[in-house]
């Protein structure tokens, strides 16, 4: 299992990232090797990823089910791989830090079946940068949309 946990703090109010945060449509495109998604539904949703690892060029396609949404609090996901073998699942936290909010992003991915040996090292290389990279990225546009 790869675990990637990452928090900043952002000079706006809770609410103010309750309401990037929970609007999918405003910060999909900043999570690493994004390509697209589509909206099944108010809780599910396709994504697709694409990169290059040492040359190799990988698209994975992830189905992301919301689990739990608490406003302004609280946002809870499961993955489940599409394309490769793997399941994971992370979240989103903001605590109130009087008029400034201490974001976290989690994500846990766990590869399985038999090319989860080879996607391993890469899932464990990969995810703390991407629970690093997305919720700095998140947070640089909360700061200039609020």
């Amino acid at each position: 299992m790869a675990t990637g946990t990452h928090t900043v703090e952002i000079p706006v109010d809770v609410q103010a990232v309750w309401d990037y945060v929970s609007d999918l449509e405003k910060w999909a495109t900043t999570v690493p090797a994004y390509k697209e998604h589509e909206i099944i539904n108010d809780k599910q949703s396709i994504w697709t990823f694409e990169g290059n690892v040492k040359g190799i060029k990988k698209t994975i396609k992830a189905q992301v089910d919301i689990t739990e949404w608490n406003e302004p609090s609280n946002i809870m996901f499961e993955l489940k791989g599409l394309t490769d073998n793997f399941k994971g699942s992370g979240h989103f936290t903001a605590t109130d830090l009087n008029g400034k909010t201490e974001m976290t992003c989690t994500v846990e991915v766990h590869a399985g079946g038999l090319s989860g040996a080879m996607l391993t090292p890469i899932i464990k290389w990969a995810v703390p940068k991407v629970a690093s990279r997305l919720t700095e990225s998140i947070a640089r546009k909360i700061a200039v949309f609020s």
